[in-house]
């Protein structure tokens, strides 16, 4: 187990994570995936503590994910359900998390469909000096980083499965596909690929791009075509992030492609014309990875749109898709984080 010291109370962003940081998530998750290749699977780590996953938005592999790296660690779990909650006579959100609290909670993992649910659950139990930490497990568009962490961790253990670590990633080109306007996991997958120092290159159709990112446009390609250079906020002196409405300059040479799911339940606007379109233009298949690297490697966080944003047969291809290696290193990721935070606790 790494020896870094961790002084991380809360894990809600990666924007402010360091290198140091990524590089313990990273080496700490390779321990435990170790450990789930042993017969006996558990650890004693946080024996004796509670975790609580406050799921106020429908989840399957992201809690279940949780529910057995916790229980995998020896901890004890509660789960909650909105729908058999007291939520449906009036108790408000902090009031929820106060009952948890009170049941001797000691972790918190939160996923709610609003941003910022899961800072203002742990602002309140720091404001109440209680030694609880919060787990962000997505919040409306806003972050998802143990899912870019797990993303991260499956690339790096690829490269190097010994010694994965942050700067394995540097130089590397990877293309972020799909519906990046409403992707709580394209945003926290941008901040750790920059902070790795990868080359990132998101493409979407103009509908589909993230209004914020137009504030950071430094300046428009040469050509005149749809394509921008985006700047990053790392401490490296080139940009990193570039931004395409079209399929091709993205996947041109990319080492990763990471396609993402068109969440229609977040679409308040009729924004494609149809899903076979989009398919067509953006939905990833063998011929367009022929753009890419040879050894071009598929991720998609699911639930997957078979034949939307990705051709069902490359989903299922393990030559080309990392799919259901992204499933299994979510535990080994999520262990690595209940640790983190949890064993100063004990």
């Amino acid at each position: 187990m790494p020896t870094t010291t961790w002084n991380r109370h809360h894990i809600l962003s990666l924007a402010d994570f360091t290198t140091a940081e990524y590089d313990t998530v990273l080496q700490t998750a390779a321990s435990f995936q170790e450990v789930l290749s042993r017969r006996t699977k558990k650890v004693p780590t946080l024996q004796g503590q509670v975790v609580a996953n406050l799921f106020f938005e429908p989840s399957t592999r992201t809690r279940s994910s949780f529910e057995i790296a916790a229980k995998r660690l020896s901890a004890d779990t509660l789960n909650f359900a909105t729908a058999t909650s007291s939520m449906t006579k009036g108790e408000t959100i902090l009031d929820t998390a106060k009952t948890y609290l009170a049941m001797g909670t000691d972790i918190m993992v939160v996923r709610h469909r609003e941003a910022g649910v899961p800072n203002a659950i742990a602002a309140e139990m720091d404001r109440l000096g209680v030694r609880v930490s919060v787990l962000n497990a997505g919040d409306g568009q806003h972050e998802h980083p143990s899912q870019a962490l797990l993303d991260l961790f499956t690339i790096c253990t690829l490269i190097d499965p010994d010694h994965p670590r942050l700067n394995l990633l540097k130089g590397k080109k990877i293309a972020i596909v799909g519906d990046i306007l409403h992707s709580r996991v394209a945003r926290s997958n941008i901040w750790s690929l920059i902070a790795s120092g990868a080359e990132v290159h998101l493409a979407a159709p103009p509908t589909l791009l993230p209004k914020l990112f137009a504030e950071y446009i430094l300046e428009e390609a040469e050509g005149g075509s749809q394509e921008f250079i985006i700047s990053s906020t790392s401490s490296h002196s080139t940009p990193q992030l570039f931004l395409h409405w079209q399929l091709e300059p993205a996947l041109q040479n990319a080492d990763f492609v990471m396609t993402l799911r068109l969440q229609k339940e977040r679409m308040t606007a009729h924004l494609l014309p149809s899903l076979r379109e989009y398919h067509q233009l953006f939905g990833i298949t063998r011929t367009k990875l022929q753009l890419c690297k040879p050894n071009v490697k598929v991720l998609h966080p699911g639930p997957v749109n078979r034949g939307v944003e990705i051709s069902s047969d490359l989903m299922d291809d393990p030559e080309f898709s990392l799919i259901q290696s992204q499933v299994t290193s979510g535990v080994a990721v999520r262990m690595a984080l209940l640790y983190l935070i949890g064993s100063g606790k004990v």
